[in-house]
């Protein structure tokens, strides 16, 4: 997803965003895709741990196919409650989600090789990282209807 139109599917996110699926309010949204951002660009620190066959078999099916993130899907060590939001309010959520975007490819533009660990499908490489992070922005903005 390029940061043109993750920037306009924001525009449309606000607090009265009516979620059609899960318990994330729009803000818990934003914050929970920002933490991935961050997670892959190893700003979360996360194990590094060989692929099991499991996680590689994942991979390929959510990865390299056109299928969307299934509705329900959770993600690997995360609590069945919403977490403690971290800003303030939406809009500086939307900043700092834009920013950790920003720091992301700054990254992987430094460090074409580089592979940081995903807690559900091992290592990534930058390839793996944008197929990811286009079809879970697209399953949270689709959430809310954006």
């Amino acid at each position: 997803m390029t940061k043109e139109i993750l920037l306009q599917r924001l525009q449309h996110l606000s607090l009265q965003s009516e979620a059609k699926f899960g318990i994330l309010t729009p803000q818990h949204m934003v914050e929970h895709l920002t933490l991935t951002l961050k997670m892959s660009a190893g700003r979360i620190p996360i194990p590094e741990i060989a692929p099991t066959e499991k996680q590689l078999a994942r991979k390929q099916a959510l990865l390299f196919t056109d299928l969307p993130f299934p509705q329900g899907i959770k993600a690997p060590g995360l609590p069945d409650t919403l977490l403690d939001l971290r800003y303030p309010d939406l809009e500086t959520a939307k900043a700092e989600l834009i920013k950790s975007y920003d720091a992301y490819h700054l990254l992987f533009h430094e460090n074409p090789t580089k592979h940081t660990p995903h807690p559900g499908f091992g290592p990534l490489n930058f390839d793996e990282w944008e197929r990811f992070h286009a079809k879970h922005m697209d399953h949270h903005l689709g959430q809310f209807g954006c």
